[in-house]
């Protein structure tokens, strides 16, 4: 059977890369808050027919600029955001010779779980020694 991805991440690279992906994510949070943010405020002046351009649509287009920057480099990595707001996080490796991800969520200090691609958070397991 064919791989499904085409990276795979030791448990040690994985780790590696822990801090700039709690980092993305914690952008992603502030960007998306924002974005609901000005959402309201634009969608509010064109309810009263007001122009809706200005300082605040470009605010929202660089804040959506900025998030697909984010969300390309989950994507160029093969790393599946599950949660958002929880920072929970599906990373490809191998365990025991099978295709599987690594399971991190952003609350959690270090990478210790792994799971199987189909089984989910409920299938989280310890990592093997």
């Amino acid at each position: 059977m064919a791989d499904r991805f085409k990276v795979h991440y030791t448990p040690a690279q994985a780790r590696r890369l822990l801090p700039r992906l709690r980092q993305w994510l914690e952008e992603m949070e502030v960007l998306a808050s924002e974005l609901v943010t000005l959402d309201k405020y634009i969608s509010g002046l064109l309810e009263q027919g007001r122009d809706a351009g200005g300082s605040e649509v470009g605010r929202r287009i660089r804040s959506i600029t900025r998030l697909n920057r984010i969300l390309a480099e989950f994507s160029q990595r093969e790393i599946q955001i599950k949660d958002l707001h929880r920072g929970l996080l599906d990373i490809p490796s191998r365990i025991n010779g099978q295709e599987a991800f690594l399971c991190w969520e952003k609350s959690e200090a270090d990478l210790s779980h792994w799971h199987p691609l189909e089984a989910g958070y409920a299938g989280r397991q310890p990592l093997p020694e």
